[in-house]
């Protein structure tokens, strides 16, 4: 039989061989590609059933929720990383993100621990109707507030404001329980003494280890409160702190401990780079922040059209994507502070109001893509999901 022409070209002998062993291995190799996205799915997980094994209270309007796996399998994480819950309450399905407040150097757990929210949908119905044994779903640990051995500096200043102490509770416990070559200066501040979250573990740490300092600060002390008072200034850090020049600072709480500390921080000369703050959520009251239009009002209704989707209502202070949720319109979702972007949606006419600051990326900002979970209607919008 006559040979075909292309079996006269050069190297045709060498390829002809190698197609013949890669039929030979296709299998191996499948198998090998198999098992490797087997393992990441293990490291990764889209979803984890979880099941509410413990339920221990903290304070008045706190409490931590111990939750271990149902298939005898966590995944692990870094100190400072969270979890998301997914939940359908009401009828509405939703998610929250929650630092894991538990160390990392044991396996068998997650704790998170959660503050009621006024009004809040998902923080009252996990501390007043969530028992013992329940069964929620959450995603694989994520975020990227945690320390970085590469990056910062082997002392840590945390400054924290209530809740937003449960990732530095995570780092503390490992530091301690793996004997970690780290010092933590921790700056944790409250409303009131009752607001306090891990008050006693934290002060019996700091009693125990010198590489432990606690300076809680108090707004409306109770009596017999000896500790400090008011908010957490650059005087009084810079009462603790020898000098700034060998720490990397950490901030976590809500918005108004940013807006407040973060200037106290900057004007004691620490450079942004050595600053790591978490992201926390959407503000309280998005009208105070620059750049909200005064034309709009807190209870302006604007309608959003989802392409090949409902009409519905949004209010102009509410997140989209708490709009698109009530409405049953399901978005992908995680951190729910803009910085994730899985919950992006494409505006194609309208406006929207952006808090300062999100990371939205450039080729996202020139094809019209907003993260939902931080984006407000400020006209009637057109948006494809």
């Amino acid at each position: 039989m006559r040979k075909g022409i292309w079996q006269e070209f050069d190297g045709y002998p060498d390829i002809a061989e190698e197609i013949k062993v890669s039929r030979k291995l296709g299998g191996t190799v499948s198998s090998a590609v198999a098992s490797a996205e087997e393992y990441i799915r293990q490291l990764h997980p889209d979803r984890i059933e979880l099941s509410v094994s413990d339920i221990i209270e903290e304070t008045p309007s706190t409490k931590t929720l111990r939750l271990v796996s149902k298939n005898n399998y966590l995944p692990p994480f870094l100190a400072g990383q969270y979890i998301a819950l997914f939940l359908e309450i009401g009828g509405i399905r939703t998610s929250r993100p929650y630092s894991i407040s538990s160390q990392p150097n044991q396996t068998g757990f997650y704790d998170i621990t959660v503050r009621r929210v006024e009004n809040g949908l998902v923080s009252n119905y996990l501390l007043d109707e969530v028992k013992r044994g329940d069964t929620l779903i959450s995603s694989g640990p994520a975020g990227n507030f945690y320390f970085n051995p590469l990056i910062h500096k082997k002392t840590m200043v945390c400054i924290a404001g209530g809740s937003g102490i449960t990732p530095f509770m995570s780092m503390m416990r490992e530091i301690i329980e793996c004997g970690l070559d780290r010092t933590v200066y921790l700056f944790y501040g409250n409303k009131t003494t009752d607001d306090v979250i891990f008050g006693a573990d934290i002060n019996r740490l700091a009693r125990r280890f010198e590489n432990i300092h606690y300076i809680p600060v108090v707004e409306e002390p109770s009596d017999g409160y000896g500790g400090a008072c008011g908010f957490i200034t650059r005087n009084l850090m810079q009462t603790v702190l020898a000098d700034i020049e060998d720490k990397s600072f950490f901030i976590c709480g809500p918005q108004g401990l940013y807006d407040f500390c973060l200037p106290q921080v900057e004007d004691m000369g620490v450079p942004k780079r050595k600053i790591k703050q978490e992201m926390y959520g959407a503000p309280p009251n998005v009208r105070d922040y620059p750049g909200w239009p005064d034309t709009i009002g807190r209870d302006d209704i604007f309608t959003v059209k989802v392409t090949n989707g409902p009409r519905i209502e949004a209010c102009a202070t509410e997140p989209l994507l708490v709009a698109l949720e009530k409405s049953h319109v399901a978005v992908p979702s995680l951190c729910r502070s803009g910085d994730c972007s899985m919950c992006r949606v494409k505006v194609m006419a309208g406006k929207v109001y952006q808090l300062p600051g999100v990371p939205v990326r450039k080729s996202d900002r020139q094809f019209g893509y907003v993260h939902s979970c931080v984006a407000y209607p400020i006209s009637d919008l057109e948006i494809i999901i």
